[in-house]
């Protein structure tokens, strides 16, 4: 009796595993657990830092609750509204600089021709390269004395005998600067999406607007985008997220310097925050980047569920 209990047991047990609404949950739970523990309780520490007086020297004799003051001090921070500034013009810049020349070159990579597959992996080095390496030969490239941009702009008679254009010590060329270069990283993600979703689209369509007298750039925009868009729609979202952020290209470039013009969001956060100590300040910079998000994501999937209907 003892052996066929057991025996109903462990059938029992399989057959609650084949079931979807069991076997659901248990694959789901890590996943869960993960954003929880990595995600959910950083964000959750975040907001109560954010109203409290936090700092580095009172962490041990005692904090207290300030309520919004945080808040309310950043927008008498002219370099808060900067960095504020600096984050949208970046993100948007750089993300449509991104998906132009991603869609160039899946376009390119869609032609068949000699040296193909070695083209396609050089051209996703930028983004598979770690980013602290790609940087450093920008930096080099963007060089006060010897940028080879500058020179290579000379040599074309571009640039005159006395111009010689500072990239990261003047705050405008700074901030085209960053944006050229997260572009430089993104666009290989962008291009890699655009070309997936392209190459799913069925011959025969393709065909058809061939039949009917569509050119290059009619088929491309009439044709082509309109099937792609929901997949590309997705690739718009981690490219928006990623570029809002990021502050590894503005750390690593500039520091938020000259004078800090070049500040986003998450680089600010990080100096005040980590850097000069001030965790309840930082907290709050950070915190800012939630609702700009949530934002563009929103406006972002009402635009794909326009398009699906």
């Amino acid at each position: 009796m003892a052996v066929a209990a057991k025996k109903y047991d462990g059938a029992r047990f399989r057959y609650l595993l084949d079931r979807v609404e069991v076997l659901g949950p248990v694959f789901m739970a890590p996943a869960i657990l993960y954003m929880v523990a990595l995600l959910g309780l950083p964000f959750v520490l975040a907001i109560y830092f954010s109203l409290t007086n936090l700092t580095i020297n009172n962490i041990q004799t005692g904090f207290s609750f300030v309520g919004l003051a945080n808040f309310v001090e950043l927008f008498r921070d002219s370099i808060f509204r900067q960095a504020l500034r600096n984050t949208l013009i970046f993100a948007i810049a750089s993300q449509l600089l991104a998906m132009i020349l991603g869609q160039v070159t899946a376009l390119i990579l869609m032609q068949d021709f000699r040296g193909k597959a070695i083209v396609r992996v050089m051209i996703m080095l930028p983004w598979a390269v770690p980013i602290a390496l790609g940087v450093l030969g920008w930096k080099w490239m963007y060089d006060s004395l010897y940028s080879i941009i500058n020179w290579t702009l000379r040599a074309f008679h571009i640039l005159g005998p006395g111009q010689w254009p500072q990239w990261l010590g003047t705050s405008n060329l700074a901030m085209i600067s960053i944006t050229i270069v997260h572009a430089w990283k993104s666009f290989p993600f962008v291009a890699v999406i655009i070309l997936g979703a392209m190459t799913s689209i069925p011959q025969d369509i393709i065909d058809a607007a061939r039949v009917d007298g569509a050119g290059f750039w009619r088929q491309t925009f009439q044709v082509n985008l309109p099937i792609v868009a929901p997949i590309v729609s997705v690739g718009v979202i981690f490219g928006t997220v990623f570029a809002f952020t990021d502050m590894s290209v503005v750390w690593l470039l500039t520091k938020g310097g000259p004078v800090n013009s070049t500040h986003v969001l998450g680089s600010y956060a990080f100096q005040v925050g980590i850097v000069s100590g001030d965790i309840g300040q930082g907290a709050a910079i950070s915190l800012f980047l939630v609702p700009i998000l949530m934002v563009a994501m929103v406006l972002t999937l009402r635009a794909m569920r326009r398009r699906e209907l």
